[in-house]
């Protein structure tokens, strides 16, 4: 506990980055994305799998410099078709790739990639102020949920796939995320505070199925972490694999309902 609390306070400057957004928030979700589809596809050489990690790399680059480009949403639609055409070429070495080897390679920019690429549009919609919740959600629940399940959890939430989650634990996690996104509504965008608790609602149930998918990979693969870059986290999808399924939720709740 004493080091993932100390690495959780080692990472608060980098709430520094969400706060300026813009430009600074693009180069880190770029780095992220670029670490994370890294450690993601190392995972899968332990399985004799070997995804493209020259496709992904196009892939990531493609898709910021349209929206840097402020290319028309149509264009994103040319994105997906080549995205998966490529990944289906690369299966063409028939003696050296296997059908796994195109699928990882998918699996990848899309699950790493293009959902993380959902925090950039988030910060680009309407409701820029709401790229907190995104975060408050996401490592809100996960911090809560610890907690929680520490000093209440006796039943097991998905023990196969993660044997320490309890149901206390994602209780208290749904519980504290509400809370969270609530406050931060009441005190910074009163008019949204209905919708915040709702973000926080459904933010603290998808983080927990970010974080149980990152578990069920990890587990496939026969791996405990991701890598180590974050002392008592692991690496970079360790500690963002939850913000993997709220960006993409804040994002198009903004878009279906605000």
């Amino acid at each position: 506990m004493k080091t993932r609390v100390i690495s959780g306070l080692v990472m608060l400057p980098l709430l520094a980055v969400v706060y300026f957004g813009g430009s600074v928030l693009m180069i880190a979700c770029i780095l992220i994305g670029a670490i994370g589809i890294k450690e993601f596809y190392s995972g899968f050489h332990s399985l004799a799998i070997r995804p493209s990690y020259r496709i992904a790399f196009v892939a990531l680059a493609a898709l910021y410099l349209m929206n840097i480009l402020k290319l028309p949403a149509e264009m994103y639609m040319i994105w997906f078709f080549v995205t998966v055409l490529l990944s289906l070429l690369y299966l063409f070495n028939v003696d050296s790739r296997t059908l796994e080897d195109g699928m990882a390679t998918i699996t990848g920019i899309f699950y790493v990639i293009f959902f993380s690429y959902h925090v950039v549009l988030v910060d680009q919609s309407a409701y820029p102020i709401l790229i907190w919740l995104v975060f408050l959600s996401a490592f809100g629940t996960d911090i809560m949920a610890y907690f929680s399940g520490y000093l209440f959890g006796k039943h097991k939430l998905c023990p196969k796939i993660s044997p320490k989650k309890t149901i206390e634990g994602s209780i208290g996690g749904t519980l504290g995320s509400i809370a969270l996104c609530a406050g931060f509504g009441a005190l910074l965008v009163p008019d949204l505070m209905i919708h915040c608790a709702i973000i926080g609602l459904l933010g603290g149930i998808v983080s927990q199925f970010g974080d149980l998918t990152a578990s069920v990979f990890k587990r496939k693969m026969g791996i405990k972490d991701y890598g180590n870059l974050i002392p008592g986290h692991g690496g970079i999808l360790d500690r963002f694999d939850s913000v993997l399924f709220t960006a993409p939720m804040v994002y198009y709740y903004i878009v279906a309902v605000l």
